[in-house]
């Protein structure tokens, strides 16, 4: 069998998807996933979609290159090509946060609580956690990947209710115990800073600049959770 590696990404999210499921992977774009997947045994169903056929052409190519059997390529919009009852786990991966939203919502049979979401937002992660807070989602867990330098949240979610603070929607809903948490957080705090010194410099928007102070401020206190958290763990 020819084999590939993922990127430590992909990986992840490869990990996360439950032995034996029937996948829907939205945006497959190469379709490295559904087609490693399958590749090795651990769904026994794949159906990749994508919105554009030049990525869907290249996934057709990366499953005949790799002969993985199994997989249904599907041109289309988001979720509107698979019925509910075809996928039990949703990947949603590789595009932002309000864009993940927007596919969610036009499939609100993904709130059933028979369906598994696997979510990674490339950004705009505060808008998607808002989301699924405000329709009917849960996280489940999170977790942070280092990928090409760059830290990526993944979110396994579900039918359910939650609330969360201000600090997690933009810092992480279940990040307090992950090694990079802390990581993920201040950067998100220097992005905040240098907007709030963009607004400052300009002599405007006051009211955003204060909306800005006070996710900031609650960040800070999300930090020193993180501390408390891991050094009881230390």
């Amino acid at each position: 069998m020819r084999d590939f590696e993922l990127t430590p990404r992909l990986h992840l999210l490869a990990d996360w998807v439950p032995p034996g499921a029937r996948l829907a992977d939205v945006g497959t774009d190469h379709g490295y996933l559904p087609v490693w997947l399958r590749l090795h045994g651990r769904v026994v169903s794949a159906i990749a979609c994508d919105l554009r056929e030049g990525p869907l052409a290249r996934a057709r190519e990366t499953g005949r290159t790799y002969g993985a059997n199994g997989v249904d390529y599907r041109l289309g919009d988001g979720l509107t090509v698979v019925s509910p009852e075809e996928a039990d786990t949703v990947v949603i991966a590789g595009m932002g946060g309000e864009n993940i939203a927007a596919i969610l919502a036009k499939a609100p049979w993904t709130a059933d609580g028979t369906h598994t979401l696997l979510l990674q937002p490339q950004s705009r992660a505060e808008t998607l956690r808002v989301f699924l807070a405000e329709h009917g989602y849960a996280i489940r867990r999170e977790a942070l990947v280092k990928d090409r330098g760059t830290l990526y949240p993944v979110m396994e979610a579900g039918g359910g209710e939650m609330s969360l603070t201000l600090g997690q929607l933009h810092g992480g809903a279940a990040l307090l115990r992950d090694p990079l948490g802390e990581r993920y957080i201040i950067e998100k705090i220097i992005r905040l800073q240098a907007a709030v010194a963009g607004i400052n410099r300009s002599g405007g928007g006051q009211e955003k600049g204060d909306a800005l102070r006070e996710i900031i401020t609650a960040l800070l206190s999300l930090r020193e959770e993180w501390r408390r958290a891991n050094s009881q763990r230390d």
